[in-house]
């Protein structure tokens, strides 16, 4: 009774051939190399969805069925869905439903294939979900991990990321249609996969690296835009004795030890307390003069490589490093007067969306720079060093994201190097880095003194103040100095 009319027929095709995705895409899934977060949004809202919908369909055609009986004229033979295979029509109307509902489920299983495919790709995590995941997405973009697919860092392995996957898949389609979203996207510091499920998938940590050549461009914020630079010889090393001698910066990763800390604060800027148990089991705990409370009331982490490299694919650029790095490569004219200064108020001014930065930073520099014959190469330049970098509907740039690597616009290393990390009896101390403790200054300044290189290194000088020991966040913010 509940299939003789062709709505209800239709129904139970469309409940088939969701039922058929649904099979496909969970198989798809389990046998896959690696997990998709978002296959939850298609095998557990829509293909589901589709089902529900042919269900009622068939429910919806039974209904109409039984209200025209009802309507029916006595002694009026009700209508009925015969198929009579003596019948040429009735033959032939057979073989078209039949090879519809096989054409259909055909396209079913290559549209599920296809959509499962495009829901791992890069355009789809970035795109899909687009003003909550566009500083991700660009910044994703003009990072050293540009090459790598999301999905090959955010999902784990096992039964159990599969499972947080697909929940998380559909939270976050629900958090996107209510828009239902923090701004900006907090990282998920508290669930911080190890690096061994994640870095060490590419990246062999027994490699020695040894010494890296680098220099480093500054211009000042004064009329000229001087030039200072700094050329480091940074010492890496590695922190496995069979390739290598066990030191410098990746000393951190010797695989001998372990390192444990505590942070007092979700950003993981504080360090308050350290443990190092070395390879012959010697354990040594150091912690700041003001953390006086019982570790054993703290998570602790294990330090491995995303302690200092937490923005290995989402980095966002501070407005002195930005206009730096243009000015360096000659996108922006170093010889305008103040242009460093007047490009970095541009970038940092608040603004309530990309339209109205974009406007009042051309605004901006053509105030100050409309008779330039590159004006129209300069304001280009400023805004898409915006576009790659500031996201206000978010609010989103390198305040919101601090950046470890590194000691000068965030404390990085100085989180625990501060000389201040002591043991109990006040004996042992977590060296506070001076400025060859991690790399060697080969030279600094500007013009013939970039020519004189000191290869065993020389003190570090400030350009333009007196320099103490203090941690250079002190005064660096990544935009304009601290008064």
């Amino acid at each position: 009774m509940l299939f003789r009319n062709w709505l209800s027929l239709t129904g139970l095709l469309l409940a088939i051939s969701s039922f058929f995705a649904l099979a496909l895409l969970l198989a798809l899934d389990l046998f896959a190399h690696h997990s998709n977060p978002y296959m939850g949004i298609i095998a557990y809202v829509m293909a589901p969805g589709v089902l529900v919908a042919g269900v009622a369909l068939m429910l919806f055609g039974q209904w109409l069925f039984h209200r025209h009986e009802r309507r029916a004229v006595p002694n009026e033979k009700p209508y009925a869905l015969v198929i009579d295979l003596s019948r040429g029509r009735d033959r032939k109307g057979l073989a078209i439903f039949i090879a519809s509902s096989v054409l259909f489920l055909l396209i079913t299983a290559i549209g599920s294939n296809r959509a499962y495919h495009y829901t791992e790709s890069v355009t789809f995590c970035g795109e899909a979900c687009h003003e909550p995941m566009k500083p991700e997405f660009v910044t994703y973009q003009h990072s050293p991990h540009a090459k790598i697919a999301c999905s090959e860092c955010h999902v784990g392995p096992g039964a159990t990321y599969y499972i947080k996957s697909k929940v998380n898949g559909v939270r976050q389609l629900y958090c996107t249609l209510t828009a239902h979203y923090e701004r900006p996207i907090k990282p998920p510091l508290k669930h911080l996969r190890p690096a061994q499920e994640t870095c060490e998938q590419c990246h062999w940590p027994q490699r020695f690296i040894g010494n890296l050549d680098r220099a480093y461009p500054h211009f000042l914020n004064d009329e000229t835009n001087s030039f200072f630079a700094v050329r480091l010889l940074l010492k890496v090393g590695g922190g496995d004795p069979t390739h290598g001698p066990v030191g410098g910066i990746h000393w951190h990763m010797n695989l001998a030890n372990k390192i444990e800390y505590i942070s007092s604060v979700d950003s993981k800027l504080d360090i308050p307390w350290v443990r190092l148990t070395d390879a012959s089991g010697h354990v040594a705990e150091y912690r700041t003069p003001d953390f006086k409370d019982d570790p054993a009331k703290y998570p602790k982490r294990v330090m491995d490589c995303m302690d200092c490299h937490n923005r290995p694919a989402h980095h966002f650029r501070s407005p002195n490093d930005a206009t730096d790095l243009a000015m360096a490569s000659g996108l922006i004219d170093r010889s305008l007067p103040w242009i460093k200064s007047n490009v970095v108020s541009a970038l940092i001014s608040s603004y309530g969306s990309e339209t109205e930065a974009l406007t009042s930073i051309e605004r901006k520099l053509k105030a100050n720079y409309s008779q330039t014959p590159q004006i129209t190469s300069l304001v280009s330049a400023v805004q898409r060093i915006y576009q790659e970098n500031f996201f206000p509907v978010m609010h989103a740039d390198w305040r919101s994201y601090p950046n470890n690597i590194g000691h000068k616009d965030w404390p990085g290393c100085f989180r625990c190097h501060d000389g201040k990390h002591k043991t109990a009896d006040g004996l042992q101390t977590i060296k506070a880095s001076d400025c060859n403790a991690c790399h060697v200054i080969l030279a600094q300044g500007n013009g013939s003194q970039l020519e004189q290189l000191h290869p065993e290194g020389q003190p570090f000088f400030h350009v333009d103040s007196d320099y103490s020991g203090f941690s250079c966040t002190e005064c660096h913010t990544g935009a304009f100095p601290k008064e």
